[in-house]
């Protein structure tokens, strides 16, 4: 099956959990609105149908349109091999998601704390507040509860990778590109953590992917944006 993946074409966003899972199945995907008129075809695809998305990333795969980050992925790892069969087993990798997308929201909203309609510069000194207690507090927090998850497994349920794992991978990534003083001082407590993120890096279809000019690097129009006065 040869899946369309609509999102925006110049951030990596929320976007990137997705397109991980794909690289690391091996399926064939399409990024739609990285191609020619593909925005346009993105825009309109947010009308249509009878449950139409509420924002991008979607996917179109069997006849259905499937929005929201986590139920993408749950589709996805059931399929491929990225999630448990067992029901107990899926529930569990779809609340580490879900958990993963809690710590990304906080991510961006250290940047626009105010409103996602006003520009960073209209809200400077909330951001400052806003991320000196999520570099602070937030971080260490999560990586703390993840890597407790974790343990001494090579992945978060055991020997095997799952979508979770790539999500987290990619957590990681992202606030090491936004707060790498911050990460590096919350990576040094939790070092099953760093082992994970390489484990996951070194796996041969992600590190093919992120060698690839599919990658969009990581940028300031992201969720995961480098402002050093903000890494507290």
């Amino acid at each position: 099956m040869a899946y369309e993946l609509l999102y925006w074409p110049g951030i990596q966003g929320r976007g990137e959990f997705v397109r991980l899972a794909l690289e690391e199945a091996g399926e064939d995907y399409e990024d739609v609105a990285r191609g020619p008129g593909g925005v346009d075809a993105l825009m309109a695809a947010l009308k249509e149908g009878p449950t139409p998305s509420f924002a991008p990333p979607f996917l179109r795969a069997e006849g259905m349109t499937i929005g929201q980050t986590a139920a993408i992925l749950m589709y996805l790892g059931e399929r491929h091999g990225l999630a448990p069969q067992d029901t107990a087993g899926r529930l569990w990798t779809h609340q580490l998601q879900l958990t993963i997308a809690d710590l990304v929201a906080e991510a961006h909203d250290t940047h626009h704390p105010v409103g996602s309609g006003l520009y960073y510069e209209d809200q400077k000194a909330e951001a400052l507040r806003r991320a000196q207690d999520f570099t602070r507090a937030r971080i260490p927090k999560f990586f703390t509860w993840f890597s407790q998850v974790l343990g001494e497994k090579d992945y978060l349920l055991g020997a095997g990778i799952t979508y979770a794992d790539l999500s987290l991978f990619q957590l990681l990534e992202g606030l090491d590109y936004a707060f790498p003083k911050a990460t590096a001082r919350a990576l040094a407590q939790h070092p099953n953590l760093a082992a994970l993120r390489g484990r996951v890096a070194a796996r041969p279809r992600i590190a093919a992917y992120l060698q690839s000019p599919r990658r969009i690097p990581f940028n300031e129009e992201g969720i995961f944006r480098r402002y050093p006065e903000l890494d507290i």
